[in-house]
């Protein structure tokens, strides 16, 4: 599944040309390295995101290409 599809359909970033605009401009990480919105994810990877001054670190655990509101947390687990 691509990056910006997955930041969208797990709730990280609201809409995907979001997802797609903070991939272009290098705010997005995937395993350390910067990543752009197309590249497939899969599960195990571990995703960064920077908003402003805040960092969020999460985990790829799972990919569904549909999912409800209350199982979002089921698709990543936050990492420290």
């Amino acid at each position: 599944m691509r990056l910006d599809k997955f930041l969208k359909i797990s709730r990280l970033i609201k809409r995907r040309t979001v997802a797609n605009e903070a991939c272009d401009a290098g705010r997005v990480f995937v395993n350390g390295k910067p990543a752009k919105a197309s590249l497939k994810v899969k599960p195990g990877d571990v995703i960064e995101i920077q908003f402003g001054t805040r960092t969020t670190k999460v985990e790829v655990l799972e990919l569904k290409e549909t999912v409800k509101k209350e199982e979002v947390e089921s698709l990543y687990r936050f990492v420290d």
